[in-house]
């Protein structure tokens, strides 16, 4: 089994993939007007129109209403990513902290409310940890 994606229901879909396209750094696969695509080389976040929810089942998921996961990205430098972005985040959450794991991590909020951590292994343990992973 493979993971293929994260999904993100909201209202407003042109909002959001701006929003990403800014933070990763990649342009969007729009395949159709309700629906999008973040491709990167260790996931995909796609990201759907409130539109979407019928064809998944009526009430399966309400757009802007995440209070249990966190969307992470791995990246090469949590610092210069967030010199990058503090001009363009509205919500911060956490500036940059090296975590007792020993990732240093940058949490803050998507325009609807999502909670997005970036971070980079810092530790020699988590080092250790994330070397046979799909690097970030």
């Amino acid at each position: 089994m493979n993971f293929a994606s994260v999904r993100i229901i909201t209202d407003d879909l042109d909002r959001l993939v701006k929003f990403y396209e800014k933070v990763l750094g990649v342009s969007a696969e729009r395949p159709a007007p309700v629906f999008a695509e973040l491709v990167l080389t260790s996931c995909t976040l796609a990201i759907g129109h409130s539109q979407t929810v019928p064809l998944f089942g009526t009430g399966s998921a309400i757009a802007a209403s995440n209070k249990t996961v966190i969307i992470e990205f791995r990246v090469h430098n949590v610092d210069a990513e967030y010199e990058r972005l503090k001009p363009f985040i509205d919500e911060w959450v956490k500036e940059p902290t090296t975590m007792p794991w020993g990732n240093r991590s940058m949490l803050f909020r998507d325009p609807d409310g999502n909670l997005v951590n970036l971070f980079e292994p810092v530790t020699e343990e988590a080092i250790k940890r994330f070397s046979n992973r799909i690097d970030g």
